[in-house]
């Protein structure tokens, strides 16, 4: 397993946003008394439209273009809060969005807020695992290393990484910045091609 760094220091969020992206796929992602182990994430830089700070510094995306290791939440179609990771240097608009999880600990919880049984469906989306950990706006521009009350644990192992086209979005559709474990049943529909459950079918 290679080194990386620990994702509770800013180091580790001060480097690409796609390095950052793809090595947080396998973390723990706690908040409360819930948590789970992250299992796909997308990466979004100024450079390109799909991002928010695509449109330069505003009230909204001030969050997004300030220290790396912060917490980014927003809230998507007026209705889910989604949370990312900030990351890369301070002035450069960047965003590690956190998309799906496998529940590993208050699964009963994650039941009650969600409305359903099945461990798979609890976290497999990112305006999913938001509710499911009970994550909101306030958590907006929150420290993600520290004491910070988003908590982001290291690895235990090295997961197998797929990438693909990020969904959800309806511009810069094309870019390959979705990283994902190829073996997990709760990444979020539609599964990458190389997804290792969907061969199996």
């Amino acid at each position: 397993m290679r080194w990386l760094p620990d994702p509770r220091k800013p180091a580790f969020y001060a480097r690409s946003v796609h390095d950052v992206a793809r090595d947080l796929v396998g973390c723990i992602l706690r908040h409360g008394e819930a948590a789970g182990r992250i299992v796909e994430v997308e990466s979004y830089h100024q450079e390109e439209p799909a991002c928010h700070a695509y449109t330069g510094l505003t009230p909204r995306t001030t969050v997004l273009f300030g220290r790396p290791g912060v917490a980014y939440v927003y809230r998507s179609y007026g209705i889910h809060a989604l949370l990312n990771a900030v990351a890369e240097e301070e002035g450069v608009g960047t965003a590690a969005l956190i998309r799906a999880l496998e529940p590993l600990e208050g699964i009963d919880l994650m039941r009650e807020r969600r409305g359903l049984e099945r461990t798979e469906d609890l976290c497999n989306g990112p305006g999913k695992l938001t509710q499911a950990l009970r994550i909101g706006l306030d958590l907006n521009g929150t420290s993600l290393v520290g004491d910070g009350p988003i908590e982001i644990l290291p690895r235990a192992g090295e997961p197998r990484i797929v990438t693909g086209t990020r969904i959800g979005i309806n511009r810069a559709m094309e870019l390959p910045w979705r990283f994902c474990d190829a073996d997990s049943r709760c990444v979020s529909r539609p599964w990458p091609p190389q997804h290792a459950l969907r061969r199996r079918r």
